[in-house]
């Protein structure tokens, strides 16, 4: 069930102009790498986490709206848009660890944390490593719940994938893609709504670097059989974590009953759909997506994190276990579920 809509509280917010040059990608080299981000307004901290193969630029349409009222950070992750693109560790926790740094560079203690996709399992897993500095969870169209993931992601794990995305960049092979992709949308699939967006991202890997870059990432998070990185495990940590999930309710790429998966799983959590919308509810419908954020940060308080609470949450353990707590009134997790996250990896 999807909880209705708070209300915002009385209170009068300034609202600041947003400039063309705040827009502007800024960059910091850390690690030796360099990190690419846009940084704009003033006021509590958003950091907005983008998905696979994407960039912050998929946030710049946004980005003047939520800085009138929020100071916003949206990094290129490494191996993305205009960061370094090494030979590195493209772990989700390698990269919860980068946006840490960054935002050490740049003198930010905590902030909101929004995620989409794979930027969600980057969120979900920066909470967990730093909870001190973790204030709000916005997860969008996130990874890490279920183990189901579109097929194509599956299929470009494989070996030969660097062959499959290089031969997309050709262009008799480019117009065929394109004529596909206006039949799935004439039928109205799900993956219609979600194709011309995907087929963006195969246009943000030009060179060999890029698609590199692109592979170690996916691999680390999907295989052949699907995802294999979980939050289901320790879900309960975000007891008190002020947590809302965003997501479209024909999302193409991960299936909208892992929002509701992980709605049950997240204590206190808040859920809200977007019908008709697909992987990227915020470029569907960018107005509602501000409106949800403006008032979820506004009307909750930052969580209140203690060493003590985050102890008793980790020695209590998760309410499926034996060792749970018992009438917890959360959801425990189904044999499916625990079989499944026993399978892959939780870092």
């Amino acid at each position: 069930m999807v909880d209705a809509p708070r209300r915002q509280p009385a209170h009068t917010v300034r609202l600041r102009p947003v400039g063309e040059r705040e827009l502007e990608l800024q960059y910091r080299v850390v690690h030796g790498y360099r990190r690419a981000f846009r940084m704009a307004g003033e006021g509590p901290v958003l950091v907005l986490i983008h998905g696979i193969g994407d960039s912050s630029a998929t946030w710049a349409e946004l980005i003047p709206d939520l800085a009138r009222t929020h100071t916003v950070i949206a990094p290129d992750l490494l191996g993305h848009g205009a960061s370094g693109k090494p030979r590195a560790d493209y772990s989700v926790a390698a990269y919860a660890n980068g946006v840490r740094d960054l935002l050490t560079t740049l003198g930010i203690e905590s902030a909101t944390l929004v995620g989409h996709s794979l930027g969600g399992g980057v969120a979900m897993q920066f909470a967990y490593q730093f909870p001190e500095r973790t204030e709000r969870l916005i997860l969008v169209s996130a990874g890490g719940v279920g183990r189901e993931v579109n097929p194509v992601l599956r299929l470009v794990s494989l070996p030969g994938a660097h062959l499959m995305l290089s031969a997309l960049r050709l262009p008799g092979m480019r117009l065929q893609v394109g004529l596909a992709v206006r039949l799935l949308k004439f039928l109205d699939t799900d993956l219609g709504q979600d194709a011309p967006e995907l087929l963006t991202l195969v246009d943000a890997l030009p060179d060999e670097t890029s698609r590199n870059a692109f592979i170690r990432t996916l691999r680390a998070v999907v295989d052949w059989r699907g995802q294999v990185v979980t939050m289901l495990d320790r879900c309960y940590l975000t007891e008190g974590m002020p947590t809302m999930l965003l997501w479209g309710d024909r999302d193409s790429v991960v299936p909208v009953r892992h929002a509701y998966g992980a709605s049950e799983a997240m204590p206190g959590s808040r859920l809200e759909i977007f019908e008709g919308a697909g992987h990227f509810p915020f470029h569907s419908d960018p107005g509602r997506f501000v409106s949800l954020v403006e008032e979820f940060t506004g009307s909750t308080a930052p969580a209140d994190w203690s060493r003590e609470h985050w102890r008793d949450l980790l020695r209590e353990g998760c309410p499926g276990d034996p060792a749970g707590r018992p009438g917890s009134g959360l959801r425990r997790p189904t044999e499916r579920d625990l079989r499944q996250a026993s399978e892959r990896s939780a870092t």
